[in-house]
């Protein structure tokens, strides 16, 4: 399931029980605009994860408080615990060994 956050509220409900994936991004950010197809096509994919969309510029404290500095940035939560970080595009293979590793 593919979910674009509206607030902090709601992130942190989303990430507290199970496997979830968080895309930071921004709508300005080109190498963001290259990973969105990849990320919507896997988030497709492996329906049994939540995968979050969390835009930098609406949600700026939620990037603080994961001191998100470079975008896109996706961090991978596991009952709220960040088990994954990565920095800069991903390849959909690389997306997909990513969520997979941490399973």
């Amino acid at each position: 399931m593919l979910m674009h956050v509206e607030s902090s509220k709601e992130f942190k409900e989303k990430i507290a029980h199970g496997l979830n994936v968080a895309d930071f991004y921004a709508d300005w950010c080109g190498p963001c605009k290259l990973l969105a197809p990849i990320y919507e096509s896997v988030a497709e994919e492996l329906k049994d994860i939540t995968f979050l969309k969390v835009n930098v510029d609406n949600l700026l404290d939620i990037a603080s408080e994961y001191r998100i500095s470079s975008i896109p940035t996706i961090l991978v939560f596991k009952d709220g615990k960040i088990v994954a970080h990565h920095v800069g595009y991903l390849e959909r293979s690389q997306l997909i060994g990513l969520i997979k590793a941490n399973i």
